[in-house]
């Protein structure tokens, strides 16, 4: 697949207008809720724009990539989801006002996708170089699939090394100002908690990426579609938050369907080092099978939990804490 540098560019142009315009024109001085109407409304438009760029590349390059930019964009919207949860405890423990969760959840998302890119090129650039990789990718796939398998802590979040040093070290306020990130308190500018929030939000999203880019890296290597699967999914997490709410505890095998498909991809990929490097009985497996079974397996978790109704293995929503105890070690307003 040959992307011209001009295609890169106005597809990164493009995206970037859509989420300006969703920060800058849709959400600007709105500081109602985000309602499932609203959010129903534009995760429809988000997955519409989706599609219209997957028949693009159908268009300009045929089934073949658009086949795998489907299953990227599908496997990374369905690991999206089971990441909600982490989102919601997170906005919970540090109390964000509901007119603000959208700003900060945006900003999250914009680092995220900052960082993926380099992700993205750096994975991309060791595949073009050393077969072996797809050895290390696949494992991780594997790793990862038994650990949700045996389940435990995936929905829990832990503060990281960033979060902790930025609580520490960063001049932050008690209360939040609307959804400002900066504020001023006797005569001095310092961070509100939502800057907090938003590094919380970005940090977390990048540790997700560590399972969701060598997932997609599994179904395609191609680092145009990679980008452009993570980038659709990434910019529709806002309106899926609002979307499901609750529905998340509602998917009692969503785990174990992200397992398998994790676990599918990971073979796959090892199956594929091994035939490129001439192993004759490990197959390639192709790309409408990979479509074929990670749409299979959504499905029948999906059907499979809304039967068995809610779940009861999750543990509740921590109660919201105020701004101040949030961020142990701010500064305090004097």
């Amino acid at each position: 697949m040959s992307v011209s540098p001009l295609v890169w560019g106005a597809t990164i142009a493009v995206i970037l207008a859509i989420i300006a315009a969703d920060l800058f024109l849709i959400h600007r001085n709105d500081t109602r809720e985000f309602t499932t109407r609203r959010a129903a409304f534009w995760s429809a438009v988000y997955i519409g724009l989706a599609v219209l760029f997957g028949l693009g590349v159908w268009a300009f390059y045929g089934g073949e990539y658009a086949a795998q930019y489907a299953g990227g964009f599908v496997t990374e919207k369905s690991l999206s989801v089971d990441n909600l949860f982490v989102f919601m405890v997170i906005l919970a423990r540090f109390a964000v006002p509901k007119h603000a969760q959208h700003t900060v959840l945006m900003a999250g998302i914009v680092i995220a996708l900052l960082l993926r890119g380099a992700f993205i090129a750096v994975g991309a650039a060791a595949i073009a170089t050393f077969t072996w990789v797809f050895f290390i990718f696949g494992a991780v796939l594997v790793w990862t699939a038994i650990g949700l398998v045996r389940g435990g802590d995936e929905d829990e979040f832990k503060e990281n090394a960033l979060l902790r040093w930025a609580k520490r070290v960063i001049p932050t306020s008690e209360e939040y100002d609307g959804s400002r990130f900066l504020t001023r308190r006797n005569g001095r500018r310092m961070l509100t908690p939502m800057a907090i929030v938003m590094i919380a939000i970005g940090s977390t999203d990048v540790l997700f990426a560590l399972d969701s880019i060598p997932a997609i890296f599994g179904l395609t290597t191609e680092p145009y579609l990679v980008f452009t699967a993570n980038a659709f999914a990434l910019m529709g997490l806002v309106q899926l938050y609002f979307l499901l709410g609750g529905l998340t505890d509602r998917l009692v095998y969503l785990a174990h369907g992200l397992a398998f498909i994790l676990g599918f991809i990971g073979v796959k990929l090892i199956l594929h080092a091994l035939h490129e490097y001439g192993v004759g009985w490990a197959p390639d497996v192709p790309t409408w099978l990979s479509l074929a079974v990670i749409a299979g397996t959504l499905v029948a978790t999906t059907v499979a939990s809304l039967a068995a109704g809610p779940r009861v293995s999750r543990e509740p929503l921590p109660k919201a804490e105020p701004a101040a105890e949030a961020e142990t070690g701010a500064t305090r307003e004097k």
